[in-house]
C-alpha cells in the first residue's frame, strides 16, 4: 500500500471490539478475519480469557480487532476479571461487533449484553452467526429478533466458520472507522507476544481433551522458550496449572498418556506458528483455588 492515499480517499483506522455471550463464535470469527489461527477455539464457555488484538491491514484501512472474553455472570475472581476486560474494551473501541448465535434462541444473555451496549455512543454492528446451519426462513426469523434487541447500525448475517458474508462485516467496519494513520506495521498481525499464543494453544488442547471440572481450572504459563544454539529446534518449557490434585491426575493420565497427547497436539499447531521444529516440555502443578484469588489470577496473566 502506498502511504499517500489521497488518490483513493482518506485512510481509515481504528479499533473494533468483538463482544457476545460465551460460545457464540467470536474467536472463530477473528481467525477467519485474519486468515490464520490467533485465537483458540473450544466448545467450553469462557475459552477466551484475554483481550486479543489482531491487525487487519489493507490498502485503504487498518482495523485492529479486539477479541474479548464472553460477558457473563461471574462466579469467582477470574470471572470478575474477564468481565472487567470486556467493559474496558467497550470504552476504548471505535466500533462494536455484537455477535449472536443464530442456531440458538436469542435470550437473557443476549438481552443483558444489549442492555450494556444501549448506553454507548459507539456504533454497534450486530452479527447473526452460524447461518451455514440455518435455512433461509430461519435466518429471516432470527434477523427480525436481532433487529429488535437494540439500536444497531446494521444486522449482518454470516458464518464465521465458512467465511460466508464475512466480507460484508469488514466493509461495514471500514465505513464506520474514523480517518486516521496506521497504528501498526503492514506485516504485524497481532500485538500478543508469541509466548502468549503458545500458552493459549496448549490450553486449547487441554480444553479439547478434558471434561467436567478441569477446563475452567486450567492456566498455562510458558516459563522458558528459546532456539538451540545449533539452530533448527525451539525448546519450550510450559507449566499447566490446576486447582486440585484430582485435576492434576486427570491431566497427566494413566502412564502420562493424557499429558503426552496434549503435548503432541499442541506441538502440531505451535510448529507452523513458529516455522521451526519444537521440543515441548510440559509440567502440571497444583495452585489451590487460583481462580478465586485475585493475586494468582494476575500472576497467571489474566
Amino acid at each position: 500500500m502506498s502511504e499517500d492515499s489521497s488518490t483513493q480517499g482518506a485512510y481509515r483506522s481504528g479499533f473494533a471490539g468483538i463482544i457476545g455471550r460465551p460460545n457464540v463464535g467470536k474467536s472463530t470469527l477473528l481467525n477467519n478475519l485474519m486468515h490464520r489461527k490467533l485465537a483458540i477455539i473450544s466448545e467450553k464457555p469462557q475459552t477466551t480469557r484475554n483481550k486479543i488484538r489482531c491487525i487487519l491491514t489493507r490498502d485503504d484501512a487498518q482495523i485492529v480487532f479486539v477479541d474479548t472474553p464472553g460477558l457473563h455472570k461471574p462466579r469467582n475472581a477470574l470471572g470478575e476479571r474477564l468481565n472487567k476486560a470486556v467493559r474496558e474494551t467497550l470504552s476504548e473501541v471505535d466500533v462494536v461487533v455484537f455477535m449472536l448465535d443464530g442456531t440458538q434462541t436469542i435470550g437473557k444473555g443476549d438481552l443483558f449484553i444489549a442492555g450494556e451496549l444501549s448506553g454507548l455512543d459507539t456504533p454497534v454492528v450486530a452479527v447473526l452467526n452460524k447461518i451455514d446451519r440455518l435455512s433461509p426462513e430461519q435466518v429471516e426469523a432470527q434477523m427480525a429478533v436481532a433487529e429488535n434487541l437494540g439500536r444497531f447500525v446494521e444486522v449482518i448475517p454470516l458464518s464465521a466458520k465458512t467465511g460466508e458474508n464475512v466480507h460484508a462485516l469488514i466493509e461495514k467496519i471500514v465505513e464506520l472507522l474514523p480517518e486516521g494513520p496506521k497504528y501498526y506495521p503492514d506485516d504485524m498481525v497481532t500485538d500478543q507476544p508469541v509466548t502468549f499464543i503458545v500458552a493459549e494453544l496448549i490450553r486449547e488442547k487441554v480444553l479439547q481433551l478434558t471434561r467436567e471440572e478441569v477446563p475452567h481450572s486450567v492456566a498455562v504459563v510458558v516459563e522458558e522458550m528459546g532456539k538451540r544454539e545449533d539452530g533448527g529446534i525451539v525448546d519450550i518449557q510450559a507449566v499447566i496449572y490446576v486447582e486440585r490434585d484430582s485435576q492434576k491426575g486427570i491431566l497427566i493420565g494413566k502412564g502420562g498418556r493424557m499429558l503426552k497427547e496434549i503435548g503432541t497436539r499442541a506441538r502440531q499447531e505451535i510448529e507452523p506458528l513458529l516455522g521451526e521444529k519444537v521440543f515441548l516440555q510440559l509440567q502440571v502443578k497444583v495452585e489451590k483455588d487460583w481462580s478465586k484469588r485475585p493475586q494468582l489470577v494476575r500472576r497467571m496473566g489474566y
